[in-house]
């Protein structure tokens, strides 16, 4: 334990072992991947898919070992029995700060497998993160803008069928696919600026929740419904690299995904849409309620 310390030398001690871990664990990941590129069969895939997924838990585990390091935090988790890790999530959280995927991968890692993103075509460009995300197994899709449909109406439909392929890897293979619904982490000027009519959360954006049930649905065993609270307020990422997350309150809810909203397409069929963003707002309606609740509970510290 760290925690006699002062904060700011906790974080750059916690800064040089994340450094220090990512750069660990992605030299292995680099060189599986090569040959992942070089090996292009289905057993050597399967293999060195199952090597770089192990590789992305242990960089987790480190993770988890130095902020335990810095600091115990409390942890008040509920809800988290039914989940197994043979299946198939879909996962999604209010937004509240950078350390929310910290706080899910602390709490999730070797419970479901690693968490992927659906990510732009654009960002596999990116240097060495671009990488690991593509080693990772990280889907990326390509969207097309409102202008350019309108412009290329023959491209419609072009991004799902695109995305439906990457996914398809997934078919025979267990993932946890994480949506932020929210789209934006959660600050009072947004919320006011929204006019939201939540105490706590963003307006939903149902799109990016829909076109992931869209593309993957038939493989998903369920939602995941995650609800993050902070009793000491919302805390930044360098609070978390100080240790000064004192304690952390996580509800899990698993939720049967309805039939009748899979295999639809949001952007095309209106009637669809209106009752897929009745129903995403319904679930937040109750995450609401249930963050109102945590703040009874769980009061500042």
């Amino acid at each position: 334990m760290l925690d006699f310390l002062p904060a700011p030398l906790r974080g750059v001690v916690a800064s040089l072992l994340l450094a220090l871990n990512t750069i660990v664990c992605c030299t292995p990941l680099f060189i599986v991947a090569i040959f992942k590129l070089l090996l292009p069969f289905p057993t050597a895939q399967r293999f060195t898919d199952w090597l770089m997924g192990h590789i992305h838990e242990a960089w987790i585990s480190n993770n988890k070992a130095w902020m335990n390091l810095l600091r115990r935090t409390r942890w008040h988790l509920s809800g988290l029995d039914g989940l197994d890790y043979q299946h198939s999530y879909l996962i999604t959280s209010n937004h509240q700060s950078w350390v929310d995927i910290m706080v899910l991968q602390y709490v999730l890692n070797r419970r479901i497998r690693p968490l992927k993103f659906f990510l732009k075509q654009e960002l596999i460009w990116v240097p060495v993160i671009g990488l690991a995300w593509w080693a990772l197994g990280f889907p990326f899709m390509k969207r097309y803008s409102k202008a350019y449909l309108a412009k290329y109406p023959e491209k419609k439909g072009k991004d799902l069928e695109t995305t439906r392929k990457t996914c398809a890897k997934f078919r025979n293979n267990p993932v946890g696919i994480f949506n932020f619904v929210e789209g934006t982490r959660f600050t009072e000027s947004k919320h006011a600026q929204q006019n939201s009519p939540f105490r706590y959360l963003l307006k939903p954006k149902a799109g990016g929740i829909a076109f992931v049930l869209d593309a993957m649905g038939e493989q998903l065993e369920s939602i995941v419904n995650v609800t993050i609270h902070y009793p000491s307020g919302r805390p930044g990422y360098w609070d978390l690299l100080c240790g000064k997350v004192n304690n952390v309150v996580v509800h899990f809810e698993e939720l049967r995904i309805p039939p009748q909203l899979i295999g639809k397409n949001y952007d095309q069929d209106d009637k669809y849409r209106l009752e897929f963003q009745q129903w995403i707002n319904v679930l937040w309606e109750n995450k609401d309620a249930l963050l109102a609740q945590m703040h009874r509970e769980y009061p500042g510290t």
